[in-house]
């Protein structure tokens, strides 16, 4: 099956496998933000700070994914290597800040299934 379309994104060739990734991804951008979310407002030490950090690391992770990652094509384009690393660093915060609010399992689960996506991204390319 091959799904073409306009624009970067419909540029590639579609297969079932890039179909489900596609999805697999999108799940974890918004986990992503979920989860920086869930450490921020567990993290804070006061309702201020953990406005700040529950508001605030989802925003910034939305801004770089924004401005460095979009599906639809990123504002500020980047080489492969530098592309792949940010996006698992990005991606990666979201296990990190899940393993500090004590979900290891959830952590664990969410940064295997992150490595897969983008594994599955750039080799599919």
């Amino acid at each position: 099956m091959r799904i073409d379309g306009p624009g970067p994104v419909g540029q590639r060739q579609w297969t079932p496998l890039t179909v489900v990734n596609g999805g697999l991804a999108f799940g974890l951008e918004l986990a992503m933000l979920a989860a920086l979310c869930y450490w921020g407002f567990r993290t804070g030490s006061n309702l201020v700070l953990r406005l700040l950090l529950g508001l605030g690391a989802p925003a910034l992770a939305a801004t770089l994914w924004g401005l460095f990652l979009a599906a639809g094509g990123p504002r500020f384009r980047q080489p492969l290597a530098v592309e792949i690393v940010l996006k698992l660093l990005v991606l990666g915060s979201a296990a990190l800040a899940l393993y500090g609010t004590g979900r290891t399992t959830l952590a664990t689960v969410y940064g295997v299934l992150v490595v897969v996506s983008v594994a599955v991204e750039y080799s599919t390319r």
